[in-house]
């Protein structure tokens, strides 16, 4: 019998991006972060944010502040990328352009205890991009095993989990792999510069974490406008 040719075709349900950001917008950020959190005139983001931080602070960032507006730029910069690569793996064509520009920027500041439930985020557009990244983590959620791998597990109360971001986009169970069904969330170990993209409408949350230490988050949420004519650098078409 001759040799039977056959593909896989993987049907994915969403593209998450992950990159390293420079080393300047770490320290920018934090710079930034930390006059802000000493300012009596901060402002709290927490009436629009699901974030159960009780011992720390979620704060409105100033993207246009000159500290952070190459930072603020450079997320537009990926946001432009990350629909290209979408359109492109997707095989969809996009109608019509886009300008991609900043919605709002924010600072999650956890300690012990904090967490943030599942939850998706909201633009003012219908397609929206999302991402975080991590200017500070604890040693004691770094140096957990890395998620997926044959180390990792939450037996034994482990508390391998702890202080990670989870991203969930569909339905999972422990029976996934034998009804040959791939599993639809993902667990990710933060890391100071790793920053995460991804479309605004997909679930994640955030586990506690025990011990010292700030785990300070920098998140923002991405306008994609539909429109005509000429258009600014960030633009897609």
């Amino acid at each position: 019998m001759a040799e039977i040719q056959f593909q896989m075709h993987p049907l994915p349900s969403v593209f998450l991006m992950e990159l390293d950001i420079p080393t300047e917008f770490v320290d920018s950020c934090n710079d930034y972060l930390d006059e802000l959190v000493t300012q009596n005139d901060r402002v709290s983001a927490a009436h629009t944010l699901v974030g159960q931080i009780k011992t720390g602070e979620q704060l409105v960032m100033d993207h246009e502040d000159p500290r952070l507006a190459p930072f603020s730029r450079f997320l537009c910069e990926m946001g432009v990328t990350y629909i290209n690569q979408f359109m492109g793996q997707s095989g969809q064509v996009l109608d019509g352009n886009r300008n991609v520009e900043m919605d709002e920027l924010w600072s999650v500041h956890s300690y012990e205890g904090d967490y943030n439930p599942i939850h998706d985020h909201g633009t003012k557009t219908v397609m929206g991009i999302s991402c975080t990244t991590w200017t500070k983590v604890p040693p004691q959620i770094v140096q957990g095993p890395r998620p997926g791998s044959q180390e990792f597990g939450l037996y034994n109360a482990s508390g391998e989990s702890d202080g990670c971001l989870c991203f969930n986009y569909g339905q999972s169970s422990t029976w996934d792999r034998e009804r040959l069904k791939p599993t639809q969330n993902v667990v990710v170990r933060p890391q100071v510069g790793r920053l995460y993209m991804f479309p605004s409408w997909m679930q994640h949350m955030v586990y506690p974490f025990q011990g010292e230490g700030e785990r300070r988050t920098v998140a923002a949420n991405i306008n994609c406008f539909p429109v005509e004519g000429q258009q600014d650098g960030n633009s897609v078409s």
